[in-house]
């Protein structure tokens, strides 16, 4: 919910409203990653979880996304701010169905056997590249945070629409070099 209203937030495109909605999502990141925790320490993780936990952060990014993209057009009157977050939000929503088929028969880390469930992915340039992409990931909420402090968060829709298509074609990549004809 607090996604949500980050992104309701930031339809309005004035700096209270952007402020107001990059707290809620700074709030809202740090929920999403105490639930898991929590989960974990409960030993109550579950596959529905991780997917559900998956599905909410699309939404909430590709929500986000669009209503910052719709806020700075009303603030600017330059629609094409309106169309970057559009492209983010599409790009978003690429690499959530990218990841539901590449992990549609992978089992959650609680349904492995214990030898299995340590085992890591090879270490190749490719696979670093889309950890540190994950990690700047994690740390988006800090970036608009700082950004909407400064007023320019608007500016953050360009990075956005260009490094989502960006980071779902590197999955692709990275998922179809291990098919082997």
């Amino acid at each position: 919910m607090f996604g949500l209203a980050a992104g309701v937030a930031c339809l309005y495109g004035n700096y209270t409203a952007t402020l107001i909605g990059s707290f809620l999502l700074f709030v809202c990141y740090v929920l999403d990653n105490c639930d898991g925790e929590v989960a974990r320490f409960k030993n109550m993780s579950s596959h529905f979880g991780m997917r559900f936990d998956t599905f909410v952060d699309w939404i909430v990014h590709s929500f986000f996304f669009a209503c910052l993209g719709w806020g700075a057009t009303l603030t600017t009157g330059k629609e094409w701010w309106f169309w970057v977050g559009i492209v983010a939000s599409l790009g978003g929503a690429i690499n959530y169905g990218l990841e539901l088929f590449q992990n549609r028969t992978q089992l959650h880390a609680s349904q492995l056997p214990p030898e299995d469930a340590m085992t890591r992915d090879d270490d190749t340039k490719m696979d670093r590249f889309v950890l540190n992409a994950r990690v700047v990931r994690s740390d988006f909420c800090f970036i608009v945070l700082f950004l909407s402090i400064v007023g320019m968060l608007w500016y953050i829709l360009p990075p956005a629409a260009i490094g989502a298509q960006a980071y779902w074609c590197l999955q692709f990549t990275r998922s179809a070099r291990r098919w082997h004809v």
